[in-house]
């Protein structure tokens, strides 16, 4: 149990002392995809990393969808 407080700690102030690291979706998927592991067998740091991984792959393809320009609505002759 001293093992995982001290884990917690030592990562809290890893994440305290890191200054605009590119990180968009890796917390939430993180945070998601442990409490998931944990619930699925026990596996909350596997959960964590693979959530992590996917939240940060999503973030990346929100940004991709958010530079490109939307469509222009096509000349419909039977619309009103």
């Amino acid at each position: 149990m001293k093992f995982a407080t001290a884990l917690f700690a030592v990562a809290a102030l890893a994440l305290a002392s890191t200054s605009s690291a590119d990180a968009r979706g890796c917390i939430k998927g993180a945070v998601v995809g442990g409490v998931a592991g944990h619930y699925a067998g026990h596996h909350g740091v596997i959960g964590a990393i693979a959530g992590c991984a996917y939240g940060h792959h999503r973030a990346n393809e929100q940004a991709k969808q958010e530079q490109q320009p939307a469509p222009a609505p096509a000349n419909d002759p039977n619309k009103i």
